[in-house]
Formats: structure tokens, sequence, C-alpha cells
């Protein structure tokens, strides 16, 4: 038998998602519409695919393991210093990384039940104990998790503004009241991923002064490079060099950096991308609405659509996988009751419209 760690040995054997990938092998056909992963399907920035073209040219290289050019492009961006930023292959790794720097095991560290489940997956397996406040209408219960911080005294309490699965945001003022109020050791991670997309009373402005808050954020949703892996923090700059003591400084490829460069420089091309799925959210809703059903108001590039119940909802999600169409839905009652709809180009929209339209009849008639 391996020599494996105990906590290793008592982990489940699993992963946080089932990618569509997998779908695809076992069904032997690739997947019509695949609307299920939050991805982006608008693309990326004609700027970033020129500068990552250009990149493979240097991928001999190692990348840059400071990341300067585009730490300093964020810095100016953000009005922070470069010194406050860090980068990692995605939120997911950062994510990784910030568990290890604060989360022993036996520590406590406090989310929503239901929330972000990579989240949960690190945290686990590093040993920390998980404490889990359910969600309040749909949207993540701040008083509630500020009470569970203050009964178990957590190293880290994560948040994610606007919300995945459901979409929903808090306020800038509510947030604000929020972190005023966490407890003496806690660090807030503020996952930021969707901010793009959400409306102006959700962007919390920064305070570098605050070091027990990270704001986390992404080129994944509205820069459309999920698959280049590539996201940054922000936060005080002795958090920034503690993740240097730990961090994968390779990790961040060199194509990565060129093309979240580029792209940070192009935001024409975000901002109609944010208009795009601005608009196939209220289609989504009108969709809803002429078949009787409906959508939780949404602040990210996807919509949760709501089928009535949890059974109902898995139903529908097996019906439409098996005519080409790969959704995801939250994992606990009651946020189980919807699947979770990307928000792509108006022609995708359009097919996943049909599909939905034809299908729903026969999940009626089988219940």
């Amino acid at each position: 038998m391996l020599p494996f760690t105990p906590i290793v040995r008592a982990l489940p054997p699993t992963v946080p998602f089932v990618p569509p990938e997998a779908l695809e092998r076992q069904q032997g056909q690739p997947l019509a519409l695949r609307v299920g992963a939050n991805e982006s399907n608008f693309g990326i920035s004609p700027r970033a695919r020129q500068a990552m073209v250009e990149a493979v040219d240097q991928v001999h290289w190692y990348n840059d393991p400071e990341g300067y050019e585009l730490r300093s492009a964020l810095a100016v961006r953000h009005g922070v210093a470069r010194e406050e930023v860090a980068l990692g292959a995605g939120i997911d790794e950062l994510l990784g990384l910030l568990v290890r720097l604060f989360a022993e095991p036996g520590d406590a560290v406090v989310t929503s039940l239901g929330a972000y489940p990579t989240f949960n997956y690190h945290v686990e397996g590093h040993g920390a104990v998980l404490h889990k406040v359910p969600y309040r209408a749909d949207r993540e219960d701040l008083p509630a998790l500020l009470a569970k911080a203050r009964q178990v005294r957590p190293k880290l309490l994560y948040v994610a503004n606007p919300d995945n699965p459901m979409g929903t945001y808090q306020r800038a003022d509510e947030l604000r009241d929020f972190i005023a109020e966490l407890p003496p050791g806690c660090v807030l991670l503020l996952d930021e991923a969707y901010i793009d997309f959400a409306p102006a009373d959700a962007h919390l402005p920064l305070d570098m002064e605050r070091a027990e808050v990270v704001r986390l954020r992404t080129f994944s949703k509205a820069h459309g490079m999920a698959g280049a892996r590539i996201g940054y923090a922000l936060a005080h700059c002795s958090l920034v060099a503690a993740l240097d003591k730990v961090r994968n400084h390779f990790g961040v490829n060199r194509i990565a950096q060129a093309g979240a460069l580029a792209s940070l420089g192009d935001d024409e091309f975000v901002r109609e991308v944010v208009r795009q799925v601005d608009q196939g959210r209220r289609e989504y809703a009108m969709l809803a609405a002429e078949l009787g059903l409906k959508t939780v108001p949404s602040a990210t590039n996807f919509v949760a659509l709501d089928v009535g119940s949890g059974e109902r909802a898995r139903c529908l999600m097996q019906v439409l996988l098996q005519h080409g169409v790969f959704v995801r839905m939250p994992g606990v009652a009651p946020l189980d009751r919807c699947i979770r709809l990307t928000v792509g180009p108006a022609a995708e929209r359009q097919a996943f419209a049909k599909v939905l339209r034809d299908v729903l009849p026969q999940l009626n008639e089988d219940e």
C-alpha cells in the first residue's frame, strides 16, 4: 500500500466537476451545445488572439515568473501597487494557495452550503474543517455567515460576489458592513470572477489597507480565456509576498500572460461581451416565462432556470444531455431546483431555446 497521508486516505474518490469532455466520451459523440460551464462562447479579443499567436514563437522559453508586464498593467487598471497583485493559473489555483497559506489541519473555514465546490476541495485537501451556511432567498446569507464566523473563529471565510451557482449578488454597502464586522484572525476571500457582468452597486471599492480581505479576479469569464488558466488576486503586499513563498513561479504560462495583457487593453471587446450577455439574460427570462418557468435574476454570464424541484431539474438535465446539450445544476437543495445556463451568442441561445421547447413537453408527460 502506498504511504498516503492520513488526510489523503480520508478523502472520498471525487473531483469537483464532471467535465463535458467526459460526457462526450461516455456518449460516444460530441455535444451540440456546451452551455453548462460558464465559459464565454463569445471567444477572445482579436488583440488577445494575435498576442497569443505571436507568443507561440517564444514558447520554448519559460514565462516571466514575476509576470511583470501584466501585473504592472493590472496595478494601473485598479489603482494599486504592483506588489499588491498576484497572478495564478485561474482563481482555482489561487484558492488552493490561499488555503495553504492560512489553514492547517483542523482549522475552521466558513463557506456557503452549495457555493463554489472547488474551494471546498482545497480546504478538505489540506485537512481543514468546513462549516457551511445555507443560502437565504438564493443569496449567500451574509448575517448568517458572520454569525458562524463569530462562533467557530475561522481562518478563512469564502464569499463570491456575484455568486456561483445562483448568479445573485450582494450590494457594496452590504459587503462593506460585513467586512467591518469580521472577527479577528479571519481572512475573507472575495471571489469576484463575475464582477464584469454585475451592476454598479455590486462593485466594492478597493481598500488595500485591509490586509484581511483578498479580492480574486479572472480572465476566464468576460475575457473568454478559461482554457488559458489565468487569474489574479488583489491583496495587501504582505499577503502577495507570502504567496511568493509557495506558488508555482512558472505556473502562468507565457502565452496566457501575453493574451491577458492584450485583452486587458481591449475594453471595447469586453464591453460588447457584457452587453450581449445582458441581452441574453433577458431573452432567457422571457423564454422561461413563455414556458411557465422563471429565472433567478442574474448578475453573471449565466442564468439559473428554476424548474420547480431538484428531481425535475435532474430529469431535465439528463433529457437535455440526450439531445446533446450540456448544462449543470447546483448540488444542494433548495438551489438544485434550477439548471444553470451559460449565456452565449444569439445563435447559441436560439438553438437552446428550440431544444428546450421540444423537450419540456416530454418531461411534463413523464411526470
